[in-house]
């Protein structure tokens, strides 16, 4: 008798830490699964998809000389108007229309057409952030200064 109680005693306990290691290796993927979930979803969520980006934004930039100028970029589902006008210079409106495409991240916009000038614009809630020739922020003191508002 004492043999048949210890046989069952240790398939019980055999039995019981077979089930819990099983269930913290389910619950370890659940967790994982959680996560990567989590991931798709941040990495999903970007200007281009949660924004309301369409509309008119406007601004007053700086030149190299003179008073800057005025910039208003019209942004429809896949075009742009792009009007410029230097202050207080005559005849000096100009509008440039084409298509934008978004870059890869889904957060910076890229006027196809635009040459020896800055087309990309990060895209912000009621902003476009003119970017360098390079696509960077631009930096230091008059860095606001290239923010136009919708």
């Amino acid at each position: 008798m004492k043999k048949l109680f210890i046989i069952i005693a240790a398939m019980g306990l055999m039995y019981s830490c077979g089930g819990g290691t099983q269930k913290g290796q389910e619950e370890k993927a659940s967790v994982d699964e959680f996560s990567e979930i989590a991931k798709q979803v941040k990495d999903e969520h970007n200007a281009k998809n949660s924004l309301d980006y369409v509309g008119t934004y406007t601004g007053k930039m700086p030149t190299a000389s003179g008073e800057g100028m005025i910039v208003s970029i019209t942004l429809s589902d896949s075009t742009y108007v792009k009007n410029t006008e230097y202050v207080n210079k005559k005849n000096s409106k100009s509008e440039e229309k084409g298509k934008y495409t978004w870059n890869a991240a889904g957060n910076t916009i890229i006027l196809d057409g635009v040459k020896d000038a800055p087309n990309q614009y990060f895209v912000g809630e009621n902003t476009l952030t003119q970017l360098d020739m390079e696509g960077n922020k631009i930096t230091g003191d008059m860095a606001d200064l290239y923010i136009l508002k919708k």
